[in-house]
């Protein structure tokens, strides 16, 4: 599926895509045709899903992060369906991930502090549906958060 070069060139790409095309051909040691053919298969068969600017939501004023373990009621049959189209709609929520076991979603919110936090718990999170359980975890730091690949 991906050959040297293809990683050669992913490999620096993922560390600064805001790279020329010339300048990351340069790195990868091929020719500027030669990379931008290959990044623009890359992109048509998805490895390469975009690029996007990362922000620092604590330099906005956001403070606080909570982790929530949710799990649902299972007796409903369209549970799972009409709590996730419910949740993508918190915009404080910004992260929603989904598990196999105890625990059947995870969210992650942001707040600016712990009133703000507070707010969102009441008004936005407990009445989404179908909610058996819900666990609050602090965020205290973030070790690592690195989306970059060893290739």
């Amino acid at each position: 599926m991906l050959d040297d070069t293809d990683r050669r060139i992913l490999r620096h790409y993922q560390h600064d895509p805001g790279l020329s095309p010339a300048d990351l051909a340069d790195l990868a040691g091929v020719t500027p045709a030669t990379c931008a053919r290959r990044l623009e298969r890359l992109m048509a068969t998805g490895i390469i899903r975009g690029n996007h600017a990362v922000i620092d939501w604590r330099a906005l004023g956001y403070e606080v992060e909570v982790s929530l373990r949710i799990t649902l009621d299972k007796t409903q049959a369209r549970a799972f369906d009409e709590f996730m189209d419910a949740a993508r709609d918190v915009s404080h929520v910004v992260e929603i991930q989904t598990f196999l076991g105890r625990v059947d979603v995870r969210l992650s919110v942001i707040a600016r502090d712990m009133a703000h936090y507070q707010q969102i718990y009441r008004a936005d999170i407990l009445t989404l549906p179908h909610i058996a359980d819900i666990e609050a975890l602090m965020h205290v730091a973030r070790i690592k958060s690195d989306e970059v690949l060893p290739l």
